[in-house]
C-alpha cells in the first residue's frame, strides 16, 4: 500500500516541511495535515474494482498440462481466451435460470448448468478437443446466454400486452430447446469414454467367463 501511494507520502512530508521552516502555528498545521488525510483515505486507498472478466494468470501447473498435450503458445493463448469466455457466460446463464420460475423449471429439466460446467471441466482436462465443442461454445452457449437476457429483460415489462406474452412463450420453448442441446453437447463430448468403459466391461466379462470355465475343469 505505501509503495502505490509513495506520492501522496512524499506530498505529505513536502508540507510540513514548509510550514515548519515558515513559522506557522502548530493548530494550523495539525489542520492542514487534517485535511491531507482525509483527501488521502477517500482517494488515495481506493483501489480499482477487479475486474471479474479479466485473463487470470496462467498457473504454473496449467501450463504444465497444456505444454504436455502438446499445445504452442499462440494455442495455449487462443484456449484460455476462450474457455474465459465461456466461464463468463456459463456464470451469467447460472444466474439467469434462477431469475424466473419458468427458467428454473427448464434448468431442472435439462440442466443445462450442470452440463456447461461439466464439458468447461472436460475441456481443461482435454484441451487439444477444442473444435469438438465448437457447437457448444459459439453457439449453443453464446445463444442460450443471450435469449435468456432478453427473456428476463422482457419478463420484467411492468405491463405486458398479447404480443409480449407470445414473445416470453415463443423464447421459453427456444430457450428449452437450447438447453436441451447444450446437455446433448455434454454428452456427445463424453460419449467415447462411455464407449471406453463398455470396451472394458466386455473384456472383464470375457475374463471372468473364461476363469469360471477354467475352474469348472478343474
Amino acid at each position: 500500500m505505501i509503495k502505490k501511494n509513495w506520492k501522496w507520502i512524499l506530498g505529505l512530508l513536502l508540507v510540513i516541511l514548509f510550514f515548519s521552516y515558515n513559522d506557522v502555528s502548530i493548530t494550523s498545521m495539525i489542520l492542514l495535515i487534517g485535511a491531507v488525510l482525509v483527501i488521502w483515505g477517500l482517494f488515495g486507498f481506493r483501489s480499482k474494482p477487479k475486474d471479474k472478466t479479466a485473463l487470470p494468470d496462467l498457473s504454473d501447473k496449467l501450463a504444465s498440462h497444456y505444454s504436455e498435450n502438446g499445445m504452442t503458445p499462440s494455442e495455449i493463448s487462443y484456449f484460455r481466451e476462450t474457455m474465459n469466455q465461456t466461464k463468463n457466460e456459463i456464470e451469467q446463464l447460472e444466474k439467469n435460470m434462477h431469475e424466473t420460475a419458468k427458467l428454473k423449471a427448464i434448468d431442472l429439466r435439462h440442466e443445462p448448468v450442470k452440463a456447461a460446467k461439466g464439458l468447461f471441466k472436460e475441456l481443461v482436462k482435454e484441451p487439444t478437443r477444442l473444435h469438438d465443442a465448437s457447437q457448444f461454445l459459439y453457439t449453443h452457449l453464446p445463444n442460450l446466454v443471450d435469449l435468456t437476457n432478453k427473456y428476463i429483460e422482457i419478463n420484467a415489462h411492468e405491463i405486458k400486452n398479447k404480443q409480449t406474452y407470445q414473445k416470453l412463450e415463443e423464447s421459453n420453448q427456444i430457450i428449452d430447446q437450447l438447453a436441451l442441446l447444450v446437455a446433448k453437447d455434454y454428452q456427445d463430448f463424453v460419449s467415447e469414454d462411455l464407449e471406453d468403459i463398455d470396451v472394458e466391461i466386455s473384456v472383464a466379462k470375457q475374463s471372468l467367463k473364461r476363469d469360471n470355465k477354467e475352474e469348472q475343469e478343474e
